[in-house]
C-alpha cells in the first residue's frame, strides 16, 4: 500500500487545549507522526500543487469565510494585542449572518468547543494535509489502496466549523473530490459530526459511523442513532465495547454501505478504539484491527485510508500498521 506523509504538516504544533475547565497539553501531538512513522515503513512526499489548488479542493467541502479564517487567524489574534495558540472562548446560541469584525467573534462564529487551537504554522500544515490528501486520492481513484497520513485530524471539523482537534475535513473532502460513488466508513472512538454535518443529503455519498454513545461521550450533541435515514448511518456502541460486538456493528456497517455500490472506500481510521487509549472507553486490541480492516477491505473497491484520533502514542503505530495490512 502507498502511504503519504508531508512533513510540512509539522508546523501544526499546538501547546494545549481547553476541556473540563482546565488547560491540558495537547493530545494531538507530533510523536503521534512520529511512532506511526516508525511502523508503517516508507512512505511518499506528496507532489507539489500550487495553493489555489489546495484551497479550491478544501472548498468543495468548507465555506470561503471560514478557510479566510483559518488563514488568517493567527495573524489577527497577535494584531489584537494576544500572545500564544489562538483559543475561541464565546459562542453564538444562534448562528445568525453577521459582519463579525472582532477575532474573538469570528472564532466562535466558526468554532464550537475549545479543543482546536490555531497556531503560527496551523494553516501551512492544512494545505500539506490537503496535498497529502490529493496524492493519495488519486492513488485510490486509480484502483489501488492508499494511505494518507493526515494530520491534524478530521472528521470533527464542519461545513464551516472547527473542533476536536479537526479544521478540514479530510475524509469529506476526499468523497466529494474523487467524482467517484463513495462509500466513508468513519470507525474513531468519536462520532464524525462534521463528515455527517458536510456529506448529509449528497448524491453519490453514503456515511457510516461506529462511535461511543453521544449520551457519554463527545461530541455529546451528534451521532444518535435517531440521526440515521437517507445517506447517514449512525452505530453508537456503549463504552466496554470489545471486539466481537464492535465487529458485528461493522457488518452492518458494510453491509449498509455496500447496497450502495460504492466505487471507492474512503476510512476515517482513529486508533482512539484501542483499549489503552488514554481518553477511550472501548476495548479493542491491536490485533484485532487486522480482522477489522479485512472486513473493510472485502466491500471490494478501492480504500483511501486517513488517520483520524488514537492518543495512546506509544501503541499508536501498532495500531495502524495492523489495520493497514488487513487491507
Amino acid at each position: 500500500m502507498r502511504c503519504f506523509w508531508d512533513e510540512a504538516q509539522r508546523g501544526h504544533a499546538p501547546v494545549s487545549e481547553f476541556f473540563n475547565g482546565a488547560l491540558h497539553p495537547a493530545a494531538d501531538v507530533v510523536e503521534r507522526i512520529d511512532s506511526v512513522l516508525a511502523a508503517i515503513g516508507p512512505v511518499e512526499a506528496p507532489p507539489a500543487r500550487p495553493d489555489a489548488e489546495l484551497i479550491a479542493a478544501a472548498g468543495l467541502a468548507h465555506s470561503s469565510d471560514y478557510l479566510d479564517l483559518l488563514r488568517t487567524a493567527h495573524d489577527e489574534w497577535l494584531a489584537a494585542g494576544r500572545s500564544g495558540d489562538v483559543l475561541p472562548y464565546a459562542f453564538p446560541l444562534r448562528r445568525a449572518p453577521r459582519d463579525l469584525q472582532r477575532i474573538d467573534a469570528r472564532l466562535g462564529q466558526h468554532a464550537y468547543d475549545t479543543c482546536a487551537p490555531i497556531m503560527g504554522g496551523t494553516w501551512d500544515a492544512l494545505l500539506a494535509g490537503t496535498g497529502t490528501l490529493l496524492a493519495a486520492l488519486d492513488v485510490a481513484v486509480a484502483g489501488s489502496h492508499a494511505f494518507a497520513l493526515t494530520r491534524p485530524p478530521g472528521h470533527h471539523a464542519g461545513p464551516d466549523y472547527m473542533g476536536g482537534y479537526s479544521y478540514l475535513n479530510w475524509a469529506a473532502i476526499a468523497a466529494l473530490a474523487s467524482g467517484k460513488r463513495t462509500a466513508i466508513l468513519d470507525l474513531d472512538y468519536h462520532h464524525g459530526n462534521g463528515t455527517q454535518d458536510i456529506v448529509t443529503g449528497r448524491e453519490g455519498v453514503r456515511f457510516a459511523s461506529l462511535h461511543a454513545d453521544p449520551a457519554t461521550d463527545y461530541p455529546y450533541f451528534w451521532g444518535s442513532d435517531a440521526e440515521s435515514g437517507g445517506n447517514i448511518l449512525n452505530l453508537p456502541l456503549p463504552r466496554g465495547t470489545v471486539f466481537a460486538a464492535y465487529d458485528e456493528a461493522l457488518a452492518r456497517a458494510c453491509e449498509w454501505l455496500a447496497e450502495d455500490q460504492p466505487e471507492l472506500l474512503v476510512v476515517s481510521f482513529g486508533a482512539d478504539t484501542f483499549e489503552g487509549d488514554p481518553i477511550s472507553h472501548f476495548g479493542i486490541r491491536t490485533g484485532d484491527y487486522v480482522r477489522l480492516a479485512a472486513r473493510a477491505a472485502a466491500l471490494g473497491v478501492p480504500a483511501l485510508i486517513l488517520l483520524e484520533g488514537g492518543y495512546a502514542v506509544d501503541a499508536l503505530g501498532a495500531n495502524v500498521a495492523a489495520f493497514l495490512s488487513g487491507f
